[in-house]
């Protein structure tokens, strides 16, 4: 057998230190659709654990002609009314009066319109102040509507700025748009063709980001139905509950665009190819007749990328079973593949932690759930040779509420470099301490396993932790 204690670690490369949070600006074209409203509702929630510096309202192609930033202050002001219960259950919260002030307006104005001399707006201004700020971390740029405001800035600098100022400028942005809503988009992704851009263009249909809200068959889908949206986040979940609209076309449309910036074990930001909450992106470029180029886009354009992008990566995914005798949880035998599975297959664990946190709006601590905490008792990254065995062992993890812990252990088989061949645990999957035996290999490879731990409370609550594997012949 061999002693995983005493393998050497390997290094982990992360966006920042595990202790920090993700600095984040928001484009919002808030009342162009009430899903703007919904993931601003579970955005101010989850403020603690990201670094708002602002929130931009902007135009879209389904809104042209006005922002609305006295929505996003509504939402503030009822946030202020929880913020301190939300307080009592983790630390960090910001007071409403500094998110107040992170409100911003960009111009009525629609795409390419917007953009050129004289065209600054308070929004685009906010956007260079913020990226000129002396901070080491990367600024995560969430749009949820149109992304002239970006280009705006991105024009004002390219004309004031040096080459070697606006490329330092330029690296510092971590993009993600939900599809493209306006025609600024092209228009940035081929004047900068270095910044980080996480978009699936085209049509609607071919986004990753609609698995947030797509009703799967033979799945239980249960937890983005509206009744369960009523009943866990609407209904007697005081001042935010009452700012959360009922959907009118899909669910949170925009939520996906920072889900994998939230600290929960498993989101990578710097790395869309491992996927998360958010799901997961490659980083290549796409082939105009593969992005729904005559599916609904509102009428932005659709055109030929001109240079990768990071975009839609395909999951095959087996969703567990849970047993009612015997083994309490192991692999499913139906599977789906698609770039919509690499979120939906996270969906639950998503809504359960979102109606955690709108519980802590109104309950004590005591009468709440919190999230489990991960020990392993072994480095996160190990080496081991060719057709050995070792064990992976997570036997030090508790639950703050002392609740009792549902563990499960996977192979994420399509980040790691043996992307056709699962390694399977050699054991059932639901326990603590799990054993492996490394696939026979002729070169250096390397595999991630996924642990997820479930605690027993109410809404289940789910963590995650990477072990990195280096298999060595």
């Amino acid at each position: 057998m061999f002693s995983i204690n005493a393998c050497a670690v390997q290094s982990n490369t992360l966006d920042i230190p595990k202790s920090s949070n993700h600095r984040m600006l928001v484009l919002t074209d808030i009342e162009a659709d009430p899903d703007d409203a919904q993931t601003l509702v579970r955005l101010l929630l989850y403020s603690n654990q990201i670094d708002l510096q602002g929130i931009v309202a902007t135009t879209s192609v389904h809104q042209q002609t006005m922002v609305a930033p006295e929505s996003i202050y509504q939402v503030i002001d009822a946030y202020a009314k929880v913020r301190d219960n939300l307080a009592q259950h983790e630390a960090g919260y910001p007071e409403a009066q500094a998110l107040r002030s992170l409100v911003k307006k960009a111009q009525p104005l629609y795409g390419m319109q917007a953009v050129g001399k004289g065209m600054d707006s308070e929004g685009s201004d906010w956007i260079i102040k913020i990226l000129e700020n002396d901070d080491p971390r990367p600024l995560w740029l969430s749009a949820w509507g149109g992304v002239n405001t970006l280009a705006q800035a991105l024009f004002k600098l390219k004309q004031d700025k040096s080459p070697e100022e606006l490329s330092a400028l330029v690296k510092k942005l971590r993009v993600y748009t939900i599809s493209d809503q306006d025609d600024s988009a092209a228009w940035i992704r081929k004047t900068f063709p270095d910044l980080f851009y996480i978009v699936s263009p085209g049509g609607y249909g071919a986004s990753i980001w609609t698995g947030i809200s797509t009703v799967v068959n033979g799945i239980d889908n249960s937890t983005i139905s509206n009744r369960w949206l009523a009943e866990n986040i609407q209904q007697d979940h005081g001042p935010m509950g009452q700012e959360y609209p009922d959907v009118a076309y899909g669910m949170e449309g925009d939520t996906p665009s920072w889900l994998n910036l939230i600290q929960n074990g498993l989101n990578m930001p710097s790395k869309p190819n491992w996927g998360g909450w958010g799901g997961r992106y490659e980083f290549y470029t796409p082939d105009h007749s593969n992005t729904d180029p005559k599916g609904f886009t509102g009428g932005v354009p659709v055109e030929q990328e001109t240079r990768p992008i990071w975009t839609n990566a395909i999951d095959t995914y087996a969703p567990p079973v849970v047993g009612e005798y015997n083994r309490s949880l192991k692999p499913g035998e139906k599977s789906f593949t698609g770039y919509r599975e690499t979120l939906w297959r996270w969906r639950d664990a998503v809504q359960n932690d979102f109606a955690a946190r709108m519980d802590w709006t109104i309950k004590s601590y005591d009468d709440a759930n919190h999230p489990p905490v991960i020990n392993l008792k072994h480095p996160e990254s190990i080496t081991v040779k060719s057709g050995q065995s070792f064990h992976l062992d997570a036997r030090g993890s508790s639950d703050p509420d002392g609740d009792s812990l549902q563990f499960y252990w996977f192979n994420y088989a399509e980040i790691g470099s043996m992307k056709d061949q699962v390694v399977k645990i050699n054991s059932a999957e639901n326990m603590a301490r799990v054993h492996v035996v490394a696939p026979n290999v002729e070169k250096e490879e390397n595999i991630q396993f996924i642990l997820q731990v479930t605690d027993r409370g109410a809404p289940a609550l789910t963590r995650y932790q990477r072990v990195f594997v280096k298999i060595v012949p």
